[in-house]
């Protein structure tokens, strides 16, 4: 496995088997898993990693779980602190009590996006508070640009460890990578293997799901290896963890190998190259007033 902070790859699945897959991955080596309010999933995710525990498959001090709500979310995990937390989105809303409905998305009972006037600062003296408590060991963001990043910083007493953003070939984020990298912020991955579809992109046409990408297929060909392999290698082997989403056993085994090789450095500038900023995950398509990348 790659040797950099958070290192594992992690995964995010279905809920209806996520106690198994989750039993499964930390079975054959996984020990980074990701997840999030929106996913309300912990109660079984922690049924998985209880049955891991209890028969010895391994310690708690050796699994890594990355969260985006607190104290409700350790209960609900079974574990009495996180090893990361993070905020998901820099974007205040309206609280929504988890008795009342959880996960709450982003709606209200109204079903409208609801914002709320908090300061980020606010919100990162909160997580600063959860390490405080022992509650949590290391804070950090997730969806954050480049002049929140150095923002925080002049008031932070905590820096953050990790940034967490959407980053694969067509949006390769080469920018705030450096930037990251010169604050000393670990950077994790999410939707590595990009588009799953093709995509219409009006008067750019259509986009190829990077799976099928001829440059992708062209490296993996020569390495013998899958294209999945190809595009989490090209990721950490520049230093960043990736979290691949998967419930299938081959492509977890698969996916776990993939720094058993590597690429030239001309194939990564190659990959690099397909980048056309396409930006899978955008909260302005939910609501214009979220648009925290424009």
């Amino acid at each position: 496995m790659a040797s950099i902070i958070l290192k594992r790859t992690g995964h995010k699945i279905p809920k209806d088997r996520c106690a198994e897959v989750v039993y499964n991955s930390i079975k054959v080596g996984y020990r980074l898993f990701d997840g999030a309010g929106d996913y309300g999933n912990e109660k079984e995710a922690g049924e998985g990693v209880g049955r891991a525990l209890r028969e010895g498959i391994v310690k708690r001090e050796e699994l890594c779980e990355a969260k985006a709500a607190a104290k409700m979310q350790l209960n609900l995990w079974g574990l009495d602190y996180f090893d990361l937390f993070l905020v998901h989105f820099p974007i205040a809303l309206a609280y929504v009590d988890p008795k009342h409905r959880y996960p709450p998305e982003w709606w209200g009972d109204d079903r409208k996006v609801n914002i709320q006037n908090t300061p980020f600062q606010e919100t990162w003296g909160a997580m600063e508070e959860l390490v405080d408590e022992g509650l949590v060991k290391n804070i950090g963001v997730s969806n954050v640009a480049g002049v929140l990043l150095v923002d925080m910083l002049s008031y932070a007493r905590l820096e953050p460890q990790v940034l967490q953003v959407e980053l694969h070939p067509y949006l390769t984020q080469e920018s705030l990578l450096r930037l990251a990298k010169t604050l000393g912020i670990a950077v994790t991955a999410y939707s590595s293997f990009g588009p799953q579809s093709y995509l219409e992109l009006g008067f750019k046409g259509k986009v190829k799901p990077l799976f099928e990408q001829d440059v992708v297929v062209k490296v993996a060909r020569a390495h013998e290896r899958e294209p999945a392999q190809v595009l989490l290698r090209w990721a950490t082997q520049r230093g960043i963890a990736v979290i691949p989403k998967t419930n299938t056993a081959n492509r977890l085994l698969s996916n776990l190998t993939s720094t058993s090789f590597d690429l030239t450095e001309a194939e990564i500038a190659t990959i690099s190259a397909l980048n056309i900023d396409l930006r899978l995950n955008d909260p302005a398509d939910i609501d214009p007033r979220l648009a925290i990348f424009a």
